[in-house]
């Protein structure tokens, strides 16, 4: 397998070339990268592929890779439960 072929996020398919592209074209936040691609939005929630994704900023830009901010996951501002989300309600009861 070519270098560039490996994959870093395999929920979009996304490419170790791929990621250098976007960070050659001057994303250098993994939270940009997210944004452009979708990285860290499929069933694993970036489990792996963030890191990832940090370690390459860090090669590419110089920077330590202690500095690179990682997007934070955010529960829902209001609770609700289980069976009002399939119900399509918002209220609580």
């Amino acid at each position: 397998m070519n270098d560039k072929d490996v994959i870093i996020c395999r929920c979009e398919d996304l490419t170790r070339e791929e990621v250098r592209k976007y960070i050659a074209a001057g994303y250098t936040t993994v939270e940009e990268i997210k944004r452009i691609c979708r990285l860290g939005m499929g069933p694993c929630q970036g489990r792996t592929c963030l890191q990832l994704v940090a370690r390459e900023i860090a090669a590419m830009t110089g920077q330590d890779l202690a500095d690179i901010a990682l997007p934070r996951s955010r529960p829902p501002a209001k609770g609700i439960k289980l069976g009002a989300l399939l119900q399509g309600r918002e209220d609580n009861e």
